[in-house]
């Protein structure tokens, strides 16, 4: 069960962008519910992040945008001790966010250029989160922003009471977007955990039951 909380007073609701019939909305479902991720998949992904990275650390870090992690870990008490695995992290967005909040925040993206363009605060991996390479039970946060989920994969590095913050900043305009309740229903097992929305975007905070 989510529990929604009242919106952020600062929230406004997103311009229209990305609709239902988005190439990137209906990849993200398609990964959350069970289809496979091919190595085509990955060079077609890699390759259209490579080309945006260089704009993509001044377009895509502002308030609007940092708004919704901050009320996750603000009201959605994500808790910021243990080691956080960030996945899809970009140009570092969530690093400048959480390098000095978090006790230990690890970046990962598939984008080569995306990571080089990205500050190194942290600690930065390049893997596709298909199949991470990381330990079981590692993670005490899984964090992705705007990013797709792979379920099995967020759920094997997790640690038993550990936290997924699935944070979409424009809401259900954003192109990788699915609502907090698809993302506990993707998710093996049952989860509970809070969600609002914020800045722009919608957040959610999750654990398993």
């Amino acid at each position: 069960m989510i529990t929604e909380l009242p919106v952020h007073p600062d929230y406004e609701p997103p311009g229209s962008f990305a609709g239902p019939d988005h190439p990137m909305r209906r990849l993200t479902r398609a990964m959350a519910f069970g289809e496979p991720w091919t190595k085509e998949d990955a060079t077609r992904v890699a390759s259209v992040f490579d080309g945006l990275a260089a704009d993509w650390s001044t377009d895509h870090v502002d308030p609007a945008k940092a708004a919704p992690v901050l009320d996750a870990i603000d009201r959605g008490e994500a808790p910021l001790d243990g080691r956080w695995i960030e996945l899809g992290s970009g140009t570092g967005a969530g690093a400048l966010l959480l390098h000095d909040r978090a006790d230990h925040h690890i970046a990962v993206d598939l984008s080569e250029q995306m990571l080089a363009h990205a500050p190194s605060l942290t600690p930065k991996v390049r893997a596709d989160s298909s199949q991470l390479p990381f330990a079981d039970d590692i993670a005490d946060v899984v964090l992705l922003i705007n990013m797709l989920l792979f379920p099995d994969e967020v759920d094997r590095v997790l640690r038993p009471g550990g936290h997924v913050v699935w944070v979409n900043t424009l809401g259900d305009q954003t192109p990788i977007h699915l609502p907090p309740a698809d993302v506990a229903a993707a998710l093996p097992g049952a989860w509970t955990g809070v969600a609002s929305n914020a800045g722009t975007g919608i957040w959610a905070v999750l654990q398993r039951v």
